[in-house]
């Protein structure tokens, strides 16, 4: 298909370092692929699993807007701002660095992974007040249907960011079909498999695959198994 990029699961970076398991879809840290440096203002998208007890360190971030999702397990954070949280599966975490922030991100559990989605996003707005927020959602919002996660707008559902960018997830059983509207022109949508198998729009993506859309008004999302889904609907440009 035109103006769409596949990124299979397998073709992600990959960093064991023991404690930390991670699969980066884009170029991070160690890991570099010139045809893999972001799509549109989507810079990162990490897919971690994080060994009971163990976390990151205090570390610094600016002009970025990072989102964290939590897939299993717990995650303990703590920031210059102030802020010491938990957050679990079901709540959606995001910092605005802005001006510059200092963070850790750890597991409290001694006896249990923590699995999650940390995503990075240019920002719209250079060096802002940095900001820190996070929501539970209900997750059977999600089910057969997709559930908007993230907005421009702190009165829409979701937490907000200062970009022109809409999440969503779906958690959709076998042999449904969902259409999703592109929410702004000029957005592109990289949709990211959670689980399962789902065709978008003709093309077959199994557990863990990406498919970056753009140019085009609509999506056609079909489960070919029991799946679940992230899209993000951002800003090519």
């Amino acid at each position: 298909m035109k103006n769409t990029v596949l990124h299979k699961a397998n073709e992600r970076g990959h960093a064991d370092h023991g404690w930390l398991n991670a699969y980066h879809s884009f170029s991070f840290a160690n890991w570099y692929n010139p045809d893999k440096v972001q799509f549109g203002v989507l810079r990162v998208l990490n897919d971690d699993t994080v060994a009971g007890g163990m976390g990151f360190g205090m570390h610094p971030h600016d002009n970025m807007e990072i989102i964290t999702i939590p897939l299993e397990g717990d995650l303990a954070h703590k920031d210059s701002m102030g802020n010491s949280e938990t957050i679990k599966f079901g709540d959606v975490q995001v910092m605005s660095a802005g001006t510059g922030v200092r963070h850790s991100e750890f597991n409290p559990n001694a006896d249990k992974r923590t699995k999650l989605l940390q995503i990075w996003l240019f920002p719209n707005k250079q060096n802002v007040e940095p900001r820190y927020q996070q929501i539970t959602l209900d997750v059977n919002d999600r089910q057969n249907k997709l559930q908007q996660i993230l907005s421009p707008n702190p009165e829409d559902a979701g937490v907000w960011i200062h970009q022109d960018a809409w999440f969503h997830l779906g958690k959709f059983e076998k042999g449904l079909t969902e259409s999703y509207t592109i929410k702004r022109e000029g957005n592109g949508v990289y949709a990211f498999v959670i689980s399962g198998s789902v065709t978008i729009n003709g093309q077959t993506l199994e557990t863990r695959d990406a498919l970056g859309v753009w140019d085009t008004e609509k999506l056609e999302i079909t489960s070919t198994s029991d799946a679940e889904i992230l899209l993000m609907d951002i800003p090519m440009e």
